[in-house]
């Protein structure tokens, strides 16, 4: 194993060195948060394909791939679809906003108020995917050094938290280059051929699998719709998401840059479902499915190889969890602490906040870590995440950029009522049942519509400047937010 722990301290170490690099180039708020907001086609197509595909989307995808055969891919294929649909029809308007945070462009569509409430649920959320990602970190060392599940969340997470709090999202940005490098070498080019191989081919596994495994809907109609409902829409809504979208230097890189970033997600989910089912030929008896990838590429893969996938795997972990992280401190402090001490207006003055937010990077890791020790499940975390992201904030976004009537009456509603009716469902029905982001979702768009349509409409000037904005026409947000009603 010499040579391939080698591989694995080369790669860690190399990531605090592009940590400490990207710390020189981030000056000002906008370099430290969005990369300055110039990052070209190549480096865009590449940050973004690593922050989407994380760990859940490497060690669960090919898990599924192991209980379901090739319809386990349905999960990291909605994700891919989501930033598809995301990187054609809302990217280029989404960059031209030139804000911060989600809440940020509810605050600029509704005319204020929304920020803080909605601000509380994305952080939630953004928390909770980074607790996933580094929860992750237990597998992968467990199975390089066969340490101590703390001792793992520890030192994976001081990486990540070191790297991310020195550079913000240049050294992210660089970091998630090489990795989405890793990645694309070590599973696709690897694993993925060797996987097949061992299992004898195509047709080797064909005969010594159920057919089900070979059903594109094996994994059943009603799964593969709460995938779409939470995933391909959760794509389309999250910080972390959209805090990539704002390094785009143009409308064009953002759209054509996100749609070859979702291509390569498509191709990515059904390799993982090609190598779980490879995984269930050559080990029928596996005590968890998710154990299927440390598995293959322990028993399976040649020395040197092994290390490469190992940190391939690695590489899918820390992109997620240090996008995840930096959204979670980003949200914390401008949409939270910064407007409830009222330092920075809700419109948002730019200010060299580069220390501020380094410290809440810092602090927000550490949080992120404490709660990854405590934490045991992590399908049970992520669920609740996206539950809360999508029954509270889907619909007053999308009806914000889709829905001249909807008014900031109608956003607080809907975010309120959804996040509450979410948890609330969540409490009765089970954190993993479908029920609760259905209902939760329906009751978000109720409460969206009828208090809209209960309530005057959003002020014209508030309107003509979100109409500016979207067009690229205000380089700026405006000091104080245009009152919604007069």
């Amino acid at each position: 194993m010499a040579v391939d722990y080698t591989v694995i301290v080369v790669y860690l170490a190399g990531m605090l060195a592009m940590g400490w690099w990207g710390m020189r180039r981030a000056k000002s708020k906008s370099e430290f948060l969005v990369a300055g907001r110039r990052l070209g086609p190549a480096m865009y197509s590449g940050t973004m394909a690593a922050i989407v595909l994380g760990g859940a989307s490497t060690i669960g995808g090919v898990g599924l791939g192991y209980k379901y055969g090739l319809s386990g891919a349905w999960m990291v294929f909605t994700i891919g679809l989501g930033l598809l649909a995301l990187s054609v029809f809302f990217s280029a308007r989404i960059a031209r906003l030139k804000v911060y945070t989600v809440s940020e462009m509810l605050d600029l569509r509704y005319g204020g108020r929304a920020g803080v409430i909605s601000g509380v649920v994305m952080w939630a959320y953004t928390l909770m995917l980074a607790v996933t990602s580094t929860i992750a970190y237990a597998t992968i060392f467990d199975v390089l050094f066969d340490m101590n599940r703390t001792l793992a969340i520890v030192l994976g997470g001081s990486i990540v938290v070191a790297y991310s709090t020195l550079g913000g999202m240049w050294s992210i940005t660089l970091t998630d280059m090489v990795q989405f490098v890793v990645k694309t070498v070590g599973v696709l080019l690897l694993l993925l051929p060797i996987a097949v191989v061992k299992a004898g081919g195509f047709s080797g596994m064909k005969a010594k699998l159920p057919t089900s495994y070979f059903d594109p809907l094996g994994i059943g109609g009603e799964t593969i719709f709460t995938y779409v409902l939470i995933y391909t829409f959760g794509m389309l809504i999250g910080q972390d998401i959209w805090q990539r979208v704002f390094t785009a230097r143009d409308d064009r890189t953002a759209k054509w840059g996100g749609t070859v970033s979702g291509t390569y997600c498509l191709v990515y989910a059904v390799a993982g479902s090609v190598i779980g089912t490879a995984a269930k030929v050559l080990y029928p008896k596996l005590a968890s499915p998710d154990d299927a990838f440390a598995t293959i590429v322990k028993d399976e893969l040649p020395i040197g190889v092994r290390g490469l996938v190992l940190a391939a795997a690695l590489a899918a972990v820390m992109s997620t969890s240090s996008g995840a992280l930096i959204a979670c401190a980003t949200v914390a402090n401008n949409d939270i602490w910064s407007r409830l001490r009222g330092i920075v207006r809700p419109g948002g003055e730019e200010h060299d906040e580069v220390k501020g937010n380094r410290v809440f990077i810092l602090i927000m890791g550490l949080a992120v870590i404490g709660t990854a020790i405590a934490l045991n499940n992590v399908v049970e975390a992520l669920t609740v995440a996206y539950n809360l992201l999508v029954g509270g904030l889907l619909v007053p976004i999308l009806g914000g950029l889709l829905w001249k009537r909807g008014t900031v009456q109608g956003a607080l509603a809907a975010v309120i009522v959804g996040g509450v009716a979410v948890i609330g469902l969540m409490a009765g029905y089970g954190i993993l049942a479908n029920e609760p982001v259905y209902y939760g979702l329906l009751a978000s768009l109720a409460a969206y519509l009828v208090v809209s349509l209960a309530t005057r409409p959003t002020d014209e000037r508030v309107l003509a400047v979100w109409r500016d904005r979207l067009a690229g026409k205000s380089p700026e947000l405006p000091s104080e937010p245009v009152p919604a009603h007069q």
